[in-house]
């Protein structure tokens, strides 16, 4: 498996990219509006194997402060193979020299994520659109 990398924007096809992350399993994304978050995201990852869009990845920065991960995704058939490790790892070097690199993760992905340095934060609190919804998924508690 010989896997492509790029951060260019030029030829995604951005209902591929819609599909990724419904499979991934991260949610139904909006074509527009992923075009809209990557095109806003200072460090972006994009991994196909014989044009295949596999996986996914980009960081909010600002190039000082703080730099988001966010839309870490990677295919079902590709998961397992450390695909994901090497998006997180290259956005992670991406975003050296900034004070902060925060991320949320899924419920339950926490280790993962730990393996890397990230650490629970204690005061990290948060708005959704829909904050129902992320109580029931375990991203927002009440206390």
């Amino acid at each position: 498996m010989v896997l492509h990398w790029s951060d260019s924007l030029d030829d995604v096809d951005w209902q591929e990219l819609v599909e990724l992350y419904r499979l991934a399993p991260l949610g139904q994304k909006d074509a527009a509006e992923l075009r809209t978050a990557f095109g806003n995201s200072r460090y972006r990852c994009l991994v196909r194997d014989q044009g295949r869009l596999v996986g996914a990845g980009r960081a909010v920065a600002d190039g000082i402060e703080v730099s988001y991960l966010a839309d870490i995704a990677v295919l079902p058939g590709y998961q397992g193979s450390g695909l994901g490790k090497q998006i997180v790892a290259r956005l992670i070097e991406l975003s050296a020299g900034h004070k902060r690199i925060l991320l949320y993760a899924v419920p339950g992905k926490e280790p993962f994520y730990r393996r890397f340095g990230f650490l629970r934060m204690t005061t990290a609190m948060a708005i959704m659109r829909d904050p129902a919804q992320a109580l029931s998924r375990g991203y927002l508690t009440k206390t």
